[in-house]
């Protein structure tokens, strides 16, 4: 049977895409969900109960999960796991370092007057940096700081999802030694159908002690798994507008109808349906070459706060967000330049060049 020529496929375009831009715009959407309860707004807009920045994540893990797939095929094990290090950990750590000797000691500065107990009243900043280093959020706060602001005491409530994407970096790493997942889609669709069914009767796993760490990583685990199951049907078949949108549409009755599990379900609809977008919304030139959305997503959350901390939020909301995304992308941009792209150029073969084009969320350049 022969699809209408309306209906059919083209190759994925690695290379010109328009991902960049749609990572930089999830990463926004989470900045404006947090904005309404670190300002002490509420919750913010929701959709099933969960805000936007959770929907947000989800959109960020398909992505991943499709081209975090295609970089396990294309690469040898050893260099795939040093592109994921390379990726998300520098950054990591500068953040963790920026919020303990940085952005801490000014908020205490302007809270008591004086940097009084900084070192010695815990959580102290080591203690912040030394007990997050494993990506694992173990430590929130620092100190006696974000004390007076509607939501004290966390430093950056975004960072717990980065544990839960390298480990779904390590499920593929896995997953890339057994044959079946190289060459046939089968695998990874059992996979994905058996992460789903998790997810819906997580309870299971409650009433066996498992903890809310595995209830956090079984809520995401589909959501990628669903995205590198799209990259071989993708692989196959291609990618095609009318069908992007009408798996857009699709993925958003699920949503609508199943409650608590229907992104989980919806997530090949939803990663193919953001892919088809991406090959014919454009981008800016600017962004096509630079990838500032891993920037803007890790330090959000500590620039949200200390512009509540200065009375940024008594503007009103929309000047508050304003002023919290300016600062977040001058952030984001010197992350890119002085710690991303080096990291990432360091570990190429031959000092070869980025490809302009993104990978998986929250922050991954494509590294083939």
């Amino acid at each position: 049977m022969t699809l209408p020529a309306a209906l059919r496929g083209t190759p994925y375009p690695y290379r010109r895409n328009s991902l960049n831009l749609f990572r930089l715009i999830l990463a926004a959407l989470v900045l404006f969900a947090h904005s309404w309860y670190i300002a002490g707004q509420g919750t913010g807009p929701s959709i099933q109960g969960e805000n936007l920045g959770g929907w947000a994540v989800g959109g960020f893990f398909v992505l991943s999960g499709f081209l975090i797939t295609r970089s396990r095929l294309r690469t040898s094990p050893g260099e795939y796991l040093l592109h994921r290090i390379a990726r998300i950990y520098p950054a990591f750590v500068v953040v963790l370092m920026v919020t303990a000797f940085l952005f801490a000691p000014i908020a205490l500065l302007i809270e008591q007057g004086s940097f009084a107990g900084f070192l010695t009243t815990p959580i102290t900043p080591f203690q912040y940096v030394w007990g997050n280093l494993a990506l694992h959020i173990d430590h929130y706060s620092i100190g006696a700081t974000l004390q007076g602001v509607p939501y004290p005491g966390a430093w950056n409530g975004s960072l717990w999802t980065l544990f839960y994407e390298f480990l779904c970096y390590l499920v593929v790493w896995v997953l890339g030694f057994v044959a079946l997942f190289r060459r046939s889609p089968v695998l990874i669709g059992v996979l994905w159908l058996l992460s789903v069914a998790m997810y819906a009767f997580i309870g299971g796993a409650q009433r066996v002690g498992l903890d809310v760490s595995f209830e956090l990583f079984a809520r995401l685990l589909p959501f990628f798994l669903g995205g590198s199951l799209m990259f071989f049907l993708i692989e196959k078949w291609g990618v095609n507008r009318i069908l992007g949108i009408a798996a857009l549409v699709a993925a958003v009755l699920l949503i609508w109808v199943i409650p608590r599990w229907g992104g989980q379900a919806s997530a090949p609809l939803l990663a193919y349906g953001l892919l088809s977008l991406s090959t014919w919304v454009p981008q800016p030139a600017w962004i096509a070459r630079n990838d500032v959305s891993y920037g803007f997503y890790i330090y959000a959350w500590p620039v949200q706060q200390l512009v509540v901390l200065v009375g940024g939020a008594a503007l009103g909301m929309p000047l508050y967000i304003l002023i919290t995304v300016i600062v977040t992308f001058a952030l984001a941009w010197l992350s890119w330049v002085l710690i991303e792209r080096p990291a990432m150029l360091r570990v190429r073969p031959h000092g070869g060049h980025l490809r302009p084009e993104p990978v998986g969320p929250p922050g991954d350049i494509q590294q083939a």
